[in-house]
């Protein structure tokens, strides 16, 4: 699999910690380069430090991926220090809850702004790359609030059901360039989400479900999304819905 991905280039959002970190690991230990980019620049430089020191290649671009011009400038940093790039892993997120009676306003315009059109931005920053060269991979982290919404999580699912929408809109877009969609849906794994969470009582509750027992691991997105790029060109694995197997509840 390692001389499969050897030569390809990723681009990951996100990457300080959680889903974004663990798919920098599982790409860079299968060959592929990587650059990460997200706010924390000492986290980035960690980041890249042990994906060299285990044989790997990246490159830490920090800033702000909601700045429209910061994510198409990642994007071509991206092409200018590799060449090309193969695969767009959009794992930037944030969780925030809010309803709709009485909503903090601010609260949803900042959810949506990371979790849809960040992506949003650097989807459109890429495809003409991936165009140029023939083909590639999108994969966009959504969750399992992207298929189930509740009062208590209004602007985390709303903006999870934007994604999922806007990434089967793009499938159906660029699929005959040869440019693959996908989105990931995963439930609860062990990643810093709830730390964002202003109440208290409801953080605990998140903190909790994300790291209880049996909880995925953020190396077990990223084995997911090496299993996605790893098919044949002519699969296109559109939609994953990942949960702990021990989360046997109805959806």
């Amino acid at each position: 699999m390692g001389n499969q991905l050897s030569e390809k280039v990723a681009l990951i959002t996100g990457a300080s910690s959680g889903i974004g970190e663990g798919a920098a690991l599982a790409l860079a230990a299968e060959g592929v380069k990587v650059v990460v980019t997200a706010r924390r620049a000492d986290r980035l430089e960690d980041l890249v430090s042990k994906i060299k020191d285990n044989g790997g290649d990246a490159l830490a671009v920090a800033g702000d991926i909601t700045d429209e011009e910061f994510a198409k400038s990642v994007v071509a940093r991206t092409v200018e220090a590799y060449g090309r790039l193969d695969i767009l892993v959009n794992s930037a997120g944030v969780m925030a809850l809010d309803g709709v009676d009485k909503a903090d306003l601010d609260k949803w315009r900042h959810v949506m702004n990371i979790n849809f059109f960040a992506t949003l931005y650097t989807c459109t920053a890429a495809i003409p790359h991936l165009r140029a060269q023939g083909g590639g991979d999108i994969i966009n982290i959504s969750s399992t609030a992207g298929r189930r919404t509740a009062a208590a999580i209004g602007p985390y699912g709303a903006s999870k059901f934007a994604l999922n929408a806007m990434t089967e809109g793009l499938r159906q877009e660029v699929g005959g360039d040869g440019i693959r969609v996908c989105v990931i849906e995963p439930g609860a794994t062990s990643t810093e989400v709830a730390e964002s969470i202003d109440d208290p009582r409801k953080k605990e509750f998140i903190r909790h479900h994300v790291t209880k027992e049996g909880s995925m691991k953020t190396e077990d997105i990223g084995k997911t999304i090496v299993f996605i790029i790893s098919l044949p060109r002519r699969a296109n694995v559109s939609e994953i819905l990942i949960r702990p197997t021990s989360d046997v509840a109805a959806m």
